[in-house]
């Protein structure tokens, strides 16, 4: 490896406001994107020279509305200044029918930013007419009028993800119920009922990062029972919770003092659901209470 910073990929989320936008930027943020809403376009293609000499800043994504009213003119120089760069870039443009608009508004309780003094239909009207010339030049149109949020995030998810199961991060993490029950999790496991290596003279004092306590913990008939159901019950539900939008899930694995039987079934489950494709991160909660103590 050189050490050379992939390009950066730049998108710009435009359209009709209501259509859904900011649905489509925080959507776009689960998959890893750096958004920026309302910015004005002037100011694009400086932040993404930066951007493209950050390190860990990949992707990133502009909100362009008429919100931005003079400033929202500039944003074909701007586009122009990106290629100049060098940039590869995208247009996302998002629009809905003007019944399903108006309902929109009325359902928020939202004035629609080109409203002033003007009926509803009519600031719809105007900014359909502004945007019309940017319309033309999307690379991506999407009407939402039939779809809700999570039918919207799978067809984002079609175009931008980069084939990583769907939008959801899990975070797998041990803890000692002694310790205290965490309150952010979303699904909690009690392997309390497995063989303690606490009642081991050799193994008291290691944690479930030791090879030892590894063997000590996984080779059991009842351990490897209850992983392989687990696992299948992981199969079964976690794609349910992307089919519902969910971009986060925190499931938490629990023993006495979250120092070896959770820790290496913790070890266990987040290593599986990563080898599902899953973008999987694994922490031990009360791990360091007992770092130093090892033999």
């Amino acid at each position: 490896m050189d050490g050379k910073k992939e390009a950066i990929k730049a998108l710009v989320i435009t359209g009709l406001s209501g259509a859904g936008k900011t649905q489509a930027a925080n959507c776009l943020e689960d998959l890893g994107y750096f958004c920026v809403d309302n910015l004005p376009p002037a100011l694009i293609p400086k932040f993404t020279e930066l951007s493209s000499q950050s390190e860990g800043v990949k992707n990133v994504a502009f909100v362009v509305d008429v919100r931005g009213g003079k400033f929202f003119n500039d944003l074909f120089r701007a586009l122009e200044e990106l290629s100049a760069q060098g940039v590869n870039y995208d247009i996302l443009f998002l629009e809905a029918g003007d019944e399903v608009l108006i309902r929109r508004f009325k359902e928020s309780r939202r004035r629609h930013p080109l409203q002033d003094s003007k009926p509803l239909p009519e600031a719809i009207k105007l900014e359909k007419q502004m945007l019309e010339e940017l319309r033309g030049q999307a690379d991506t149109i999407i009407d939402t009028s039939s779809l809700n949020v999570h039918q919207l995030k799978e067809e984002l998810v079609r175009l931008y993800s980069e084939g990583e199961a769907g939008l959801i991060t899990i975070t797998v993490f041990s803890f000692g119920f002694k310790f205290g029950l965490p309150l952010d999790s979303d699904l909690v496991f009690d392997v309390r009922f497995l063989p303690n290596p606490k009642y081991v003279d050799e193994l008291s004092h290691r944690t479930g990062e030791d090879p030892r306590v590894i063997s000590y913990v996984m080779e059991p008939r009842v351990t490897r029972s209850f992983l392989r159901r687990l696992m299948n019950f992981l199969k079964f539900l976690l794609p349910h919770y992307v089919g519902e939008g969910k971009s986060n899930l925190v499931m938490a694995i629990g023993c006495t003092g979250g120092q070896h039987r959770s820790v290496v079934v913790a070890d266990y489950v987040g290593n599986e659901v990563r080898r599902m494709g899953y973008r999987t991160i694994i922490k031990h909660r009360d791990l360091d209470k007992y770092k130093g103590n090892e033999l």
